[in-house]
């Protein structure tokens, strides 16, 4: 099985505003004005694109607060939630 591309959605200080990025790159997909715009049903999921991925989303404070899948069918089954 392929592995799913990782990505980060963190706040960005300097800009005040919401950034999601892909792992390892540190290349940034979007930006959001808020967390919970960029958590609204479906927004990440479009933002990650066709192929899917996985999602850290964190907490202001920058530590993690939960990691999401896209598509949910391409969660692997033994991890746990």
């Amino acid at each position: 099985m392929p592995r799913l591309p990782k990505f980060t959605l963190s706040r960005d200080k300097n800009n005040n505003d919401w950034v999601l990025k892909a792992d390892g790159s540190g290349r940034s997909v979007r930006r959001f004005e808020t967390k919970a715009e960029a958590t609204a049903g479906g927004v990440l999921q479009n933002a990650v694109g066709g192929a899917g991925g996985s999602v850290k989303i964190k907490k202001s404070n920058g530590r993690i607060q939960e990691e999401r899948t896209y598509p949910r069918s391409k969660d692997p089954k033994r991890s746990p939630g």
